[in-house]
């Protein structure tokens, strides 16, 4: 069978057979290959966990001043996550089908709920990104994520065989999701943007676009995103105040949540102050149970604790990228990616943030900050990736009723309705074999 041209130039390509080389090798040293179900699962619950803990300690002082339970934020953020967890595990049995189905009824519907921001949205801190429909709060960028994701897998395999011309490319791929991007910078997210773009740019790459067209678009985005930082005077200001790292003239707070952010952790230790004995939650960092939160964390469980969740994100990347490496059709490969990008890539924006290596941008940490509606469609997607993951984990086939190995026998149960079927041969029933070929003329 003939490669078609992007996957023979596409950058994924190239690098797929390495990487899954080296994953291979890894798991010959660890004598586990199915481990990522687990693995995922089990770093997604212990981030969920550590996050829940850390939002009722960074919110109960500010909850206590506004005369509402040190719990509420805390007990919100649990229900949302049970919810969740629910949603996940519900995803994480579906079908390639499902998601086919609802490709583009998904992709419309976050374009309207964006649209509709413009009539019924709240800005908050200058971001036109919230909708409250009967005292619960609805931030549709976030559906918008998950929403991208899985419309491009659909559209990019549908195209797969095309990808090597920039017109097939460009339309509707692009185009489309370039709407949903322009919509969010209008309302004026530029960091749910940043993400957008990140995963849209993640979804060729792993569509295996052609290096020259994957180039060019990637220079395109930077400098998209280098002009919409240029033309807004609050976006230059906390770039000039994380080069300087002074406040700009005429706005003197400029610089004070990324530098008592900085207090925080400097305080913090080794091994912190001690779980809801943090200082600069009284006011000194506004929200900091949203995007500041790991300040809190760093102050709170000192270094132990920072570096606890740099290990479980590296736990949870590491082991969405080898399922990725492993699909071998082009939409389980770049719906799974895309997702990894996603996820990993906010949480690498959102610690480089509050550590100062980049300016203050408006992104949570995924699955630590507080926020329902990033909670829940992050658990959802998080449900997406072990769906791809089942082919070769959780409750494995040639596994006995009570989870144990049957050596020396073949399991006999039914392939799964997962969104990933394994490539070996079914092996044919006594009946088929015995039945006569037959031959139909067309």
């Amino acid at each position: 069978m003939q490669s078609t041209p992007q996957q023979s130039q596409g950058l994924w390509t190239r690098a797929r057979k390495g990487f899954d080389t080296v994953f291979r090798r890894l798991e010959g040293f660890t004598a586990a290959p199915n481990s990522a179900y687990y693995l995922i699962l089990g770093s997604t619950i212990a981030l969920t966990a550590i996050g829940i803990l850390m939002v009722v300690s960074a919110s109960s002082v500010e909850s206590i001043a506004a005369g509402a339970s040190p719990y509420a934020d805390g007990g919100k953020q649990a229900v949302v996550a049970v919810l969740g967890f629910i949603c996940m595990f519900l995803l994480s049995r579906s079908n390639v089908n499902f998601w086919h189905r609802i490709a583009w009824p998904a992709y419309f519907l976050a374009v309207v709920l964006l649209l509709a921001l413009f009539v019924i949205g709240i800005r908050v801190n200058g971001n036109l990104n919230w909708i409250n429909v009967g005292g619960f709060s609805l931030q549709p960028s976030e559906a918008a994520k998950l929403a991208m994701s899985v419309w491009l897998a659909h559209i990019l395999a549908r195209k797969e065989k095309l990808l090597d011309r920039w017109q097939h490319v460009f339309i509707p791929a692009i185009l489309f999701s370039g709407v949903i991007v322009g919509i969010v910078m209008v309302q004026h997210d530029l960091g749910t943007a940043l993400i957008l773009m990140s995963l849209l740019f993640s979804a060729l790459f792993f569509a295996g676009v052609n290096y020259k067209i994957l180039s060019g678009f990637g220079l395109f985005l930077v400098l998209a995103a280098g002009v919409s930082a240029l033309t807004s005077g609050n976006r230059m200001c906390r770039i000039t105040t994380w080069i300087t790292g002074e406040a700009c003239s005429g706005d003197s707070g400029s610089a004070y949540q990324s530098t008592n952010g900085l207090y925080g952790l400097a305080s913090g230790g080794l091994f912190g102050t001690g779980l809801g004995q943090s200082r600069q939650k009284y006011s000194w960092i506004p929200e900091a149970h949203n995007d500041f939160i790991f300040a809190i964390v760093g102050e709170e469980l000192g270094l132990v604790g920072a570096l606890v969740i740099l290990i479980l994100f590296a736990v949870l990347g590491i082991n969405i990228f080898r399922v990725v490496v492993r699909q071998e059709q082009l939409f389980h490969r770049v719906l799974g990616g895309s997702i990894m990008v996603w996820i990993l890539g906010q949480a690498a924006l959102n610690m480089a943030m509050v550590t100062g290596l980049l300016p203050v941008i408006g992104v949570p940490l995924p699955l630590i900050s507080y926020g329902g509606s990033a909670l829940l469609m992050t658990l959802m997607a998080i449900g997406v990736v072990l769906s791809l993951a089942r082919d070769s984990t959780g409750a494995p086939a040639g596994r006995g009723a009570k989870g144990k190995q049957v050596k020396g026998k073949a399991s006999k149960t039914k392939p799964r309705s997962g969104l990933v079927r394994g490539p070996g041969k079914q092996k044919p029933s006594k009946s088929a074999r015995q039945a006569p070929e037959r031959v139909t003329s067309s």
